[in-house]
């Protein structure tokens, strides 16, 4: 009794295969299947053999009923290089990218013209920056194509520290940021393309309230160190809706060419922070429960 490749003994031996165009006084080859089939028509097999070097190589043939047969021999080192040749000479080579630290996950990942995960998703850290820094400083000239890649990042980001510094404060007003939120954006969508021409996407308008929301952040963040019931607050309060108002104002203006129309685009908008400096100052929340 004889084994297989697999070392499983092998109970039924099938009569060698002869081959057709070898001579009289050649010995016959013999080839076993790898199970107890009474009928081969060629076999194949694949195996991985650890190197002295350190790689791993890797072998594959196959042959058929007229004793053709096609091998496949090569290796594969540890710094990630693939190489080898076939039986009749043409050879192959690649590359394997090593696995990285988790945040690599985050990249491209080593292929050639793939975007980020991060910037797949939509966040992208570099145009958060700019967008920031035109909040930041608001008297500097506003780039009228500043919204073309508008995004929801940023926005999410600052209300959320908005609204995680109003709960470090003692004023828990998530549902009020949130309603007064989609209020004032579905307003100011409404308002704005009745008065523009060209005309503005309720994701755009969000974008930009979101972004200029940002000194009000500042504020927010004064509020777990100090008491904005009182004159400091109400200063700053009246302060960060100016700036809100001055940012938003801008941008809008710049993007839909209504730089005749400022100070009417500046009104709702204002209306719209000095909601937002309300809930900064006082809780509403306790007010409310009471």
């Amino acid at each position: 009794m004889s084994q297989n490749y697999y070392g499983q003994p092998q109970h039924h031996q099938q009569p060698p295969l002869h081959d057709p165009n070898a001579g009289a006084g050649a010995t016959p080859l013999a080839f076993y299947s790898a199970g107890p089939s009474t009928t081969t028509h060629g076999f194949y097999g694949t195996g991985l053999v650890n190197t002295p070097g350190g790689g791993v190589g890797v072998g594959v043939g196959n042959a058929g009923m007229d004793g053709a047969s096609v091998g496949v021999s090569g290796n594969m080192s540890t710094g990630g290089g693939v190489g080898g040749t076939t039986t009749d000479g043409a050879g192959y080579s690649g590359s394997i990218v090593a696995q990285g630290p988790w945040w690599t996950a985050f990249g491209p990942g080593g292929v050639e013209g793939e975007l980020p995960l991060l910037e797949e998703l939509g966040i992208n850290f570099s145009h958060i920056r700019v967008k920031s820094m035109t909040v930041l400083n608001p008297l500097q000239k506003v780039d009228e194509h500043i919204m073309d890649d508008a995004d929801m990042a940023g926005p999410i980001i600052f209300c959320f520290s908005f609204a995680t510094f109003l709960l470090l404060s003692g004023k828990p007003q998530f549902g009020f940021i949130y309603g007064v939120g989609l209020v004032g954006s579905a307003s100011m969508y409404f308002l704005l393309n009745a008065m523009s021409e060209a005309g503005i996407d309720a994701y755009r308008v969000a974008s930009v309230l979101g972004y200029c929301l940002l000194p009000m952040v500042g504020v927010s963040a004064l509020s777990v160190l100090v008491t904005l019931d009182g004159s400091l607050g109400y200063f700053l309060s009246i302060l960060s809706i100016l700036w809100c108002t001055y940012a938003a104002s801008g941008i809008f203006v710049a993007v839909l060419r209504m730089s005749d129309q400022r100070l009417l685009v500046a009104y709702p908008v204002g209306l719209l922070y000095g909601c937002f400096a309300l809930l900064s100052v006082f809780n509403v929340a306790g007010v409310t429960g009471r």
